[in-house]
C-alpha cells in the first residue's frame, strides 16, 4: 500500500510530497519516490536504491569472472605443451637457422 507523506513547502514555493510503500505487517517501508509541485507543473522522481544497483553490478562481475576462469581451466588459450608438441617446435627452430 502506498503512503503519501505530509506536504513540505520550500522557500521558493515548491511543494514536495514523499511516497513510500508500507512494509509487511506494519513494518518499516521503503521510499518509492517524490512528487514535486511548482508553477511549471507536477513532476515524479522515482527513488533508486544505489546499494541494490551496486550489488547487482558486483554479482555480475563475480559471475563473469567465474565463467572466464572455468573457460580457461577447461581449455586454456595457450597451446598444448605436450612432449610431442615441444619436440616439433624444437625441430622447426632447427630448420629456421
Amino acid at each position: 500500500m502506498l503512503v503519501f507523506g505530509e506536504p513540505y513547502e520550500t522557500a521558493s514555493g515548491t511543494v514536495l510530497v514523499t511516497v513510500t510503500r508500507q512494509g509487511r505487517r506494519g513494518g518499516p517501508g521503503h521510499a518509492v519516490g517524490l512528487y514535486t509541485v511548482n508553477a511549471d507543473g507536477v513532476t515524479w522522481t522515482p527513488a533508486t536504491d544505489q546499494g541494490r544497483i551496486a550489488l547487482i553490478g558486483a554479482c555480475t562481475g563475480f559471475v563473469a569472472a567465474a565463467l572466464a576462469t572455468l573457460a580457461v581451466v577447461r581449455r586454456p588459450p595457450w597451446p598444448n605443451l605436450t612432449e610431442r608438441a615441444m619436440i616439433a617446435q624444437a625441430e622447426s627452430m632447427k630448420h629456421r637457422r
